[in-house]
């Protein structure tokens, strides 16, 4: 049993201010937007390595007309696609064949085919992606979009990262930087297919989605216990604010130990495919070999969505292929393309793709030209991402590269611009979202991105 000194707080002063702590506004509660929103949500698939646009989503004809011929980019000769084009659908977008899943799904499909970014190399390049920033430590997109939102379960996170790296940047790609702490991703782990040496036992699926989350269970204070050492915390916490007035490290605080105590009971529900049916899951490729680890993320992200969960982050890699990008992104698309087109469809019969964002990607694409007609390099200039659901159109091509695929040239996206559009379909005008840090409104764009209202709906 928690109890209190005659020389701290009486145990009356503690009950109120722990009752006044519970009654306060949370910082994560829902907010109005600035204009109506096209999504209530975002699930961002993110590729981390840059994945290859002209083996995937980017159709270039001419690059196999003038394979091995020398680049006008550098000294080395041009490689065509491995993998066939095929237009899919009936708006005819050229997919290709490393995702005969997903192809299925073209006229859901958004596809930013002249995106652009600042920087070559990853680690600078996958933070612009998340941060908008390579140079300075900023808030992830995530936290943004949870400080404009809010929440709406606040018995789960507001914001969910699935195995974020810990290279390229680290906790700063789902970080929230000035901002409380309070909208800062939430870490879960999810066992990746290659990691795997046996098949899933589904009369324990539940359980081991358990272990995405550490400390998820206090094994030495019950339920009882631990609501009074929260409280008792809260009650010192607010005592502190009540002299200092300001004090965002300590609200966070707050926050964060009243969200991990509730946490307890929603998040092993939630993780829990128990109640999933198994056409659920082999809808997602649970149970199978390649598709498995990035199935089960699918699957959490949907359950998440549902539960309220304003932005979800499910992370796969890598896509770094210098050397051997037949079997490697070969590899990757196996693991992944299953996977997502169970999510658009889950999704869509559930209602749930008009008003979700999602969005597939990494922080560049690939050049053109091959060393030795194996891999291929970085290319920061040019390359694909895709959105579908949520306000863009489906069945769209927007912006194109050269005939080669190395440089954007038409439908520019730059990354200031795609953060602008994201925000703009939650509701959100990104000149308008700040926050006053450092004597100045900050912001996720700093005021350089436009909104590309050539795909909204």
């Amino acid at each position: 049993m928690l109890r209190t000194s005659s020389a701290g707080f009486g145990y009356l002063a503690f009950q109120a201010l722990s009752a006044s702590a519970r009654a306060n506004e949370s910082a994560l509660a829902p907010k109005a937007t600035h204009f109506a929103p096209r999504a209530r949500r975002v699930i961002f698939l993110r590729m981390r390595g840059g994945p290859s646009h002209l083996d995937t989503f980017d159709y270039k004809p001419r690059l196999t007309a003038d394979a091995g011929k020398n680049s006008r980019y550098a000294g080395s000769s041009l490689m065509p696609s491995l993998w066939d084009f095929q237009q899919h659908g009936q708006s005819g977008l050229w997919i290709s064949d490393a995702f005969p899943h997903l192809s299925r799904h073209a006229d859901d499909l958004c596809l930013l085919r002249g995106m652009h970014c600042d920087q070559p190399n990853h680690a600078q390049a996958f933070l612009q992606m998340h941060t908008g920033s390579f140079q300075f430590v900023r808030p992830s997109m995530g936290a943004w979009s949870l400080y404009g939102l809010g929440t709406e379960n606040e018995s789960l996170p507001g914001f969910v990262s699935i195995n974020p790296p810990t290279s390229v940047g680290g906790t700063q790609n789902f970080g929230s930087a000035f901002l409380p702490a309070a909208f800062q991703g939430t870490r879960l782990s999810v066992t990746d297919s290659s990691q795997r040496n046996r098949p899933v036992d589904r009369r324990r699926r539940g359980e081991e989605n358990n272990e995405g989350l550490d400390n998820l269970r206090n094994e030495s204070l019950t339920k009882a216990q631990q609501r009074l050492q929260v409280d008792l915390i809260h009650a010192l916490n607010r005592e502190k604010l009540r002299r200092e007035q300001h004090a965002p490290l300590v609200e966070g605080a707050i926050e964060s130990y009243e969200l991990a105590f509730r946490m307890q009971d929603t998040v092993p529900d939630v993780m829990d495919f128990a109640r999933e049916s198994e056409e659920a899951l082999a809808l997602y490729g649970i149970g199978e070999e390649n598709t498995d680890g990035f199935g089960k993320q699918c699957l959490l992200a949907r359950r998440f969505a549902e539960s309220g969960v304003r932005f979800i982050e499910l992370g796969h890699g890598s896509w770094d292929q210098h050397a051997n990008i037949e079997s490697a992104l070969g590899e990757n698309c196996a693991q992944t393309d299953k996977p997502i087109a169970g999510l658009l469809e889950d999704l869509k019969r559930r209602d749930m793709l008009k008003d979700t964002l999602v969005i597939w990607g990494g922080e560049f694409g690939r050049t053109p030209h091959s060393p030795d007609a194996n891999g291929r390099d970085h290319n920061h200039k040019g390359y694909t991402m895709w959105m579908a659901g949520g306000g863009v159109k489906g069945g769209y091509s927007h912006g194109e590269t050269d005939e080669h695929g190395y440089e954007a040239v038409s439908g520019k996206v730059h990354v200031h611009d795609w953060h602008a559009t994201i925000l703009h379909l939650l509701g959100l005008d990104h000149e308008r979202l700040s926050y006053r840090y450092a004597g100045r409104e900050m912001k996720l764009t700093e005021g350089l991105g436009s909104v590309v209202k050539e795909i909204i709906t």
